[in-house]
This record gives structure tokens, C-alpha cells and sequence, in this order.
């Protein structure tokens, strides 16, 4: 089948999780910044496909990683099959991670989840990527901020832990303090285990390319970009211990710890990257 050529993309965080390919393309395919999924058409991978995966696998597997844009798009139904596949195949498989999106986790409700997590559904990685709507609008993104923390709030009820995958740079130039003020006013809202910051990049081809091109959207500089992970740091509230993670290889600066007992080092390991009061004074690239 075609999809086996698929480019295959997880969080480094899973360089050496098993991966079981469960979706091939995007069941979205909009957002205005991505140019991952453009040219692959979306398919569901056949059950006797993921089982000769799964067969392949070694037998003491801990951790495997669902591959796809979104593999929560196969529904429950399909879920629950495959996360019992899994626990057939590799008994010793403690937690199944995936990739999630708002649009896909709204179609399931609280029970569901919790059987889920209780068949071994234990991470997923959830791109929020700002808490401004009119931002969300403009990337096309298909969800609402209201959305997002309905939906993470439903995930906090059914006890399924996950990442949240934020993007600075994505408001433009001018944008940032006020863009990470409002996504750490939404992350305040529910519990997560991690923030991750991602620094936007106009790929080519893109509607953002596009916009870039017609003068539409201006990128912010560097400097703003980097005030940006500082103010996001500086407004995050976390209720309970929480990782702040920037080591993504698209980040101008690598920083990781958990909040809030590691807010005033993280803070200062900025500020020696650049001191907040010369941010707008030279362009750090």
C-alpha cells in the first residue's frame, strides 16, 4: 500500500517508541502554516495492516507511539479495537501515545476517554498553538479557544494526560507579548504535563507562504519571538507541576523544566540569552 511510504513524524520525545502507522495524511489538511500532509491523500490504515505491525514488534515493547496527522480520527469503535490489538500483540505495553487534535477529541465524550485510557491510551500530543481566536481564524486552525479548553478539561475528566503543543511567532510581527499573554491565559484554565513551544516557520507552498509573499502576514522578528517564550513563561500558573520544554529543534533557545519551582531559572536562562531590555534593540537569528 502507498501509505507504507509515507514520511513518518513524531515528537523527539518518541525517537526511540515503537511506532505503529494508524492513518495515513490529515483527516483536516487546512491549517494555513503546514505543509506536512499537502500532497497525501487521508486513508484509515486496514486493522490486518496495524496487526502485521504489530506482530512485527518485540515482544516487551513498553511504550508505542500512533502514527499519523490524527490517528483519534478513526473513532472509538476503531480506537478500542486497536488499543486492544496492542495489548494482545505486546502485553507489556504500558502507555499508547498519540498525536491528537481538538476537532478529533470533541468527538468523544468523557466515558469514552476513560475507557480509552483505562485500555492503555495514556499521552497524547495536542497542537493548541495559541489562545487568541482571531489568530486561530486567520491559521485556519479549526477550533475556538472555548473549544480547546473544553475539550482539555474533558481529557483532565477522563484522567488521559497530554501535551500541549504551542507555536510563537504565529500572531506576526507586533503580536507577541499579547499573543503569549492570551495562550497562557488558556493553558492556566486545565491541566496539562507539558508545554511546548514551537517557533513558527513559513514553509513553501503554504497559505501563510502565500500571505507572506502578498505582504498579508509579517513574520515577527527574532527578538520578538524570543520576548514571546518569555512573557508565555513568565504568565503560566500551572495548579500542579508542569513541564516547560522549548528543546524542539525549530526553538531559538533550549530550555526545559518544570513549573513552578523552575520558573526563576528558566526566566534567567533567557534573560542570559538576550536581557529582556534589548530584545527590540538587535535581531537574534
Amino acid at each position: 500500500m502507498t501509505y507504507m511510504d509515507d514520511t513518518v513524524y513524531y515528537p523527539q520525545d518518541e525517537m526511540h517508541t515503537a511506532l505503529v502507522l494508524v492513518t495515513s495524511g490529515c483527516s483536516y489538511n487546512k491549517c494555513a502554516f503546514c505543509s506536512m500532509y499537502k500532497d497525501v491523500q487521508y486513508c484509515q490504515v486496514p486493522f490486518p495492516d496495524m496487526e502485521m505491525q504489530l506482530r512485527s514488534g518485540y515482544a516487551y515493547t513498553e511504550k508505542v507511539f500512533l502514527t499519523g496527522a490524527d490517528p483519534m480520527s478513526i473513532g472509538f469503535d476503531r480506537m478500542k479495537r486497536l488499543l486492544d490489538l496492542i495489548h494482545r500483540h505486546l502485553p507489556t505495553c504500558a502507555c499508547v501515545a498519540s498525536y491528537a487534535s481538538i476537532r478529533n477529541i470533541s468527538a468523544y465524550s468523557v466515558a469514552e476517554l476513560s475507557i480509552l485510557h483505562d485500555a492503555g491510551l495514556r499521552l497524547l500530543y495536542i497542537g493548541f498553538e495559541t489562545g487568541r481566536d482571531d489568530i486561530l481564524e486567520l491559521m485556519n486552525k479549526g477550533h475556538t479557544v472555548s473549544e480547546a479548553i473544553e475539550q482539555a478539561k474533558k481529557l483532565n475528566e477522563a484522567k488521559i494526560p497530554f501535551n500541549s503543543v504551542v507555536m510563537y511567532g504565529i500572531a506576526g510581527k507586533g503580536e507577541s507579548v499579547a499573543n503569549a499573554a492570551a495562550t497562557a491565559k488558556m493553558i492556566n484554565r486545565f491541566v496539562t504535563n507539558r508545554v511546548i513551544t514551537m517557533n513558527l516557520t513559513i514553509f513553501y507552498g503554504t497559505e501563510l507562504n502565500k500571505r507572506v509573499e502578498r505582504g498579508e502576514f509579517v513574520p515577527a522578528s527574532g527578538n520578538e519571538r524570543l520576548l514571546e517564550i518569555r512573557t508565555l513563561l513568565e504568565n503560566l500558573e500551572p495548579g500542579q507541576p508542569m513541564v516547560f520544554d522549548t528543546t524542539h529543534p525549530t526553538n531559538l533557545i533550549k530550555i526545559k523544566g518544570t513549573l513552578p519551582q523552575d520558573k526563576k531559572r528558566l526566566l534567567n536562562e533567557i534573560d542570559r540569552y538576550g536581557c529582556p531590555a534589548d530584545l527590540f534593540e538587535k535581531d537574534i537569528q
